[in-house]
């Protein structure tokens, strides 16, 4: 799945626009790398953001294409 997709559909990011936004800003990172939005996420990668000053690491632990709402947070683990 495209980074900017599971970062909306797990909701770490409200909108996917806003993803790419950050992604092309070089604002967020997998495995310790500067990524585009079209980067493939796996199970196991750790993706980090920066908003501003603060900073949200998370480990992914499941992909799929939809998630309901409340089920949104067991696609990752906060680091």
């Amino acid at each position: 799945m495209r980074l900017d997709k599971y970062l909306k559909v797990s909701r770490l990011i409200k909108r996917r626009t806003l993803a790419a936004e950050a992604c092309d800003k070089q604002r967020v990172s997998v495995n310790g790398h500067a990524a585009k939005s079209g980067k493939q996420v796996a199970v196991g990668d750790i993706i980090e953001i920066r908003f501003g000053e603060k900073s949200v690491k998370a480990r992914v632990l499941s992909v799929a294409e939809t998630v309901r709402k409340d089920d949104a947070d067991a696609m990752y683990e906060i680091l």
